[in-house]
């Protein structure tokens, strides 16, 4: 093997996080054709894994593959992410209701119940800002950990292919959420909803927990139609470049 072809997954791998960085900063702005020699060069790697990265970012659904050849940056219409992140509440609450199903021994939550422990005095402290660094982390984990508990490679899959829009993540909008004066009342909500999931699957309630799970995405929906009105935030969300600005709709409000 030569050493260029042993390079060239790391170099694939700098380029595909490289350019979905540009992406998402839009940097890159949406409808403009990717001319493949100066991004290139601006990424300092080779046209090959360069090529494979633009495959890659077009899989995940952040370009489109044009007629002609080539690659061009999508727009996204609210509707869409709207879509996205219900089809993720479909997912998870399917999760957690094979949770629930497929629990073998409580000891199996121990993981689950750390993350929903690791979020509490994060949102529970009075009169402490909220260290949103930490929480996005925790909550991560939750996410993570329930899909582990639905013991299913099969929707391991389908919610990694949900989840490659930056939007559809259930951690999307919790660092826009900073600069509300109703983030606690938000991530208190979000939380509650975390630990009812958490007790529904302990219970071994199969259909209560895949309610949850669906509802815990809407509320992210829901107030994703309210924060797509205001700039300042929509400028917080990764890949908030990318989407196409909706009218005010008089509020400001998100959750995850």
């Amino acid at each position: 093997m030569s050493g260029e072809a042993a390079a060239r997954p790391g170099q694939q791998l700098k380029a595909t996080l490289r350019l979905r960085e540009l992406l998402l900063s839009g940097e890159v702005k949406p409808g403009e054709r990717v001319a493949e020699i100066p991004l290139a060069a601006r990424l300092g790697v080779s046209r090959t894994p360069l090529r494979l990265a633009l495959t890659t970012l077009a899989h995940e659904g952040l370009l489109d593959v044009l007629p002609s050849g080539g690659f061009a940056v999508r727009d996204f219409d609210p509707a869409d992410i709207a879509d996205a992140i219900e089809l993720r509440g479909v997912l998870e609450g399917t999760a957690a209701r094979l949770a629930a199903e497929r629990l073998a021994n409580p000891a199996e939550l121990a993981p689950l119940r750390a993350a929903v422990e690791a979020m509490d005095p994060l949102v529970r402290t009075p009169g402490a800002e909220v260290d949103f660094e930490r929480y996005v982390a925790a909550n991560a984990l939750f996410h993570a950990r329930l899909l582990d508990l639905a013991k299913s490679s099969m929707l391991r899959r389908a919610m990694a292919q949900a989840m490659a829009l930056p939007f559809a993540s259930p951690s999307s909008f919790v660092l826009a959420q900073a600069d509300l004066p109703e983030s606690r009342e938000i991530l208190f909500l979000a939380q509650a909803q975390h630990r009812a999931i958490l007790e529904a699957i302990e219970a071994r309630e199969g259909a209560r927990a895949e309610a949850l799970g669906r509802e815990h995405a809407r509320l992210a929906k829901q107030n994703l139609k309210l924060a797509l009105g205001d700039a300042a935030l929509l400028a917080t969300m990764p890949g908030g470049a990318l989407i196409r600005r909706a009218a005010p709709q008089g509020g400001r409000k998100i959750a995850s």
